[in-house]
């Protein structure tokens, strides 16, 4: 081979060589373009660009009227970055010694010089561990501001390196009130109240931030269409009444505490609409004192007792079964059935009674002998009328929790021969609070029962997005005539029957004491040689045009002292008091003219104050002698009448009647020490006016109201 044509050889190898890499290039661009290229450009967009989730803010659950239950508070972490573009040598030296001053002097956890000697040896280590935390703690908003103005951090985070980083701590502004009610929701999934019933809402929508990387290792937010706003959670504005719910839980923590019960609750609802206006569940601790562990309300299913008498009323009447003036002999109080035998809490019994008068005392003789003289063989029509009240149903309220009621029917698994005089009083069926309130509340409704409501709207800046309106479950629950009966009935009770201890003259209370014995599952009825009752009052008021319904249920108190009237009876009338009170609509009216419609009721006082009340009120009084410095009141419908009260300092005076202080007055002149309890005047004294002073002796004075 000549020379010449080898030269050309070595070329022509060269160029295809050359040509097949040029092609082999040109293949893999298009390779990694149109192949690769999704792969490579997220992996460019990542390392020069990255997105950061916006987090909403959280929205608040509020009262009826606005004030917040819950809300969420930003804090922060701080950390500084060691090795932030600004931070050199010279800076970070000329400003350690005044920083970890005002750490010190801030915190006061640790010395100066120990914040200069972790600070040094962080900056030392940096490039293992870059962001530091500068703050035993984390700090509030207010807090933070202080610390931005500290040297070095006052420069910002590109040159001082100061880097807060903020998370939310959801926080209940009136402590635990309602808390359970209020709700959590976990991380783990668990979800309560209304926090995780409605956390759809509260949490809102996430957002998101393009942020790029620029010289000296920053990160700053760009403009991109990548770009989502958040969109911050709605209010939940629920039925709760702030003062309402402290008298509530005021109420029922003194009870349980009085009584060392194990746990309580008290629900208030408006009768109209089912709008939850209170509700507390305590739980005694193991330290004694009470707290909010669990919403017995609505997720503790008991037997009730007497209470579930007035819907075996209902039946009775509904299928004219008999007139409330029919008579029941109950007997001695003692009534076998197989081998049980019904007992009355009257040992002795009450003998002959009417029909009203067998559910005013709430004789189970009576009504057992009732329920199985009318209804033995005829189980069923029994039960169908429970049932037609919708006691069988769940309410399906907006919280979770809610546990089923249990009301069994003739032919299932556990019916018995005692099925059905057990169920008229109260026994072999389960039910919450919350759904014996539902019907309570569905009687003082005129039959109209409507659904237990406890959030109103959503509301997100200003604006209602969701309203929840009041629901119909059973527009009647049974006949006017009966309703009518019923009501009667329940007014009994209070006026002349077992929760006499309810009655004032103020207003009327309707409703109904219970007493029931609690089973402890497979151990019983009585277990440790003791029985454990649950204590109820369930009602309404004022009676003759209800406006609130009340229910509350005090299980196993410790004492001797476990029935309904007066153990649940006082919680109820505490909230039925401070309702009354802070309701100007329930008051005595001038008319037109100006002319009083009825003498209102005066305080015993001294004379001379309490004359020029009235004169200035221009009410009608009957004057008395000028030498009397001290007077008690009476009324009648034209005037109101002084007389003179006799006060000695050598005998107890008669401060019945009188405001507080007043009475404080009379009694510590006559050297007496004074302790009282509730507010409003005095309803009653526990030394006897007229007995011979002790000096030194405690008087306690029970005032007409509960405490506030």
């Amino acid at each position: 081979m000549s020379l010449k044509k080898e030269i050309l050889t070595r070329i022509a190898v060269v160029y295809v060589f050359f040509v097949l890499l040029g092609l082999g290039i040109i293949a893999k661009i298009i390779y990694i373009q149109f192949v690769e290229g999704h792969k490579w450009r997220a992996k460019a967009k990542v390392i020069t660009y990255k997105d950061i989730i916006v987090t909403p803010n959280r929205g608040d659950i509020c009262a009826a009227d606005g004030r917040v239950l819950a809300t969420s508070i930003p804090y922060f972490d701080l950390r500084m970055d060691l090795l932030a573009g600004g931070v050199t040598d010279s800076v970070f030296n000329a400003n350690i010694d005044s920083l970890a001053i005002c750490l010190s002097n801030f915190f006061r956890d640790r010395s100066k010089y120990a914040y200069k000697s972790e600070l040094t040896n962080a900056r030392r280590l940096a490039k293992n561990k870059r962001f530091y935390p500068v703050a035993p703690r984390k700090v509030n908003y207010i807090e933070l501001q202080q610390i931005k103005k500290f040297p070095l951090f006052r420069l910002g985070e590109n040159k001082g390196g100061f880097i807060p980083v903020q998370s939310n701590k959801r926080i209940l502004p009136h402590a635990t009130m309602a808390a359970r009610t209020i709700g959590t929701v976990n991380e783990g999934g668990v979800s309560v109240g209304i926090e995780g019933a409605f956390d759809y809402a509260l949490k809102g929508k996430a957002g998101l931030r393009v942020h790029q990387r620029i010289p000296g290792n920053s990160w700053v937010e760009v403009k991109s269409m990548d770009q989502i706003d958040a969109e911050d959670g709605a209010d939940v504005v629920t039925t709760i009444d702030v003062e309402l719910q402290d008298v509530a839980e005021a109420a029922l923590r003194k009870q349980l505490d009085m009584h060392n019960a194990e746990h309580g609750c008290a629900i208030l609802m408006e009768v109209a609409t089912g709008d939850i206006k209170a509700i507390a569940n305590l739980k005694r601790e193991d330290d004694g004192s009470y707290s909010e562990m669990y919403n017995y309300a609505i997720g503790e299913s008991t037997e009730p007792g007497s209470t579930m008498k007035i819907p075996t009323l209902i039946a009775l009447l509904e299928d004219g079964r008999m007139e409330l003036e029919d008579t029941v002999n109950t007997g001695n109080g003692k009534y076998k059935i197989y081998d049980r035998t019904i007992v009355d809490s009257k040992e002795e019994g009450h003998g002959k009674i009417s029909v009203k008068e067998v559910f005013e005392v709430s004789s189970n003789v009576g009504v057992v002998k009732l329920v199985n003289r009318y209804y033995k063989g005829r189980e069923r029509d029994f039960i169908d009328r429970i049932y037609a009240m919708k006691l069988n149903q769940p309410l399906n309220i907006s919280i979770p929790g809610e546990v089923a009621p249990y009301i069994k029917y003739p032919g299932d698994k556990y019916w018995s021969g005692m099925s059905l005089p057990m169920m008229s009083i109260g026994y072999e069926l389960k039910l919450t609070p919350l759904q014996i309130l539902t019907f309570y509340n569905a009687i003082a409704n005129n039959g109209r029962m409507v659904k237990p409501r406890l959030v109103k709207s959503l509301v997100r800046r200003g604006q209602v997005v969701q309203s929840f309106s009041p629901e119909v479950i059973s527009t009647s629950i049974c006949s006017r005539s009966t309703l009518r009966k019923v009501k009667e009935v329940l007014e009994g009770v209070v006026e002349q029957g077992t929760a006499m201890n309810l009655k004032n003259p103020r207003y009327k209370i309707a409703g109904k004491t219970g007493t029931a014995q609690v089973a402890k599952g497979t151990k019983g009825y009585k277990h440790g040689g003791r029985i454990s009752y649950s204590a109820s009052f369930a009602g309404y008021f004022p009676a003759d045009d209800p406006k609130y319904s009340c229910i509350v249920v005090v299980n196993s108190p410790s004492n001797s002292v476990y029935y309904g009237n007066l153990v649940a009876g006082p919680i109820f009338k505490e909230i039925s008091d401070k309702v009354y009170a802070t309701s100007p609509e329930w008051f005595r009216e001038v008319d037109d003219s100006g002319d009083l419609k009825e003498i209102p009721q005066a305080k015993s006082s001294s004379r001379e104050a309490l004359a020029e009340v009235l004169d200035e009120l221009d009410i009608p009084f009957e004057k008395v002698d000028k030498k009397a410095d001290w007077v008690t009141t009476e009324r009648d419908s034209v005037k109101v009448e002084l007389k003179k009260l006799n006060v000695s300092k050598k005998t107890v005076p008669n401060v019945v009647g009188m405001g507080l202080k007043d009475a404080l007055f009379l009694l510590e002149n006559t050297g007496l020490r004074v302790k009282f309890q509730g507010r409003g005047s005095v309803r009653s004294q526990s030394i006897q006016a007229g007995t011979k002073v002790a000096p030194g002796s405690t008087v306690f004075l029970e005032m007409s109201l509960g405490e506030s």
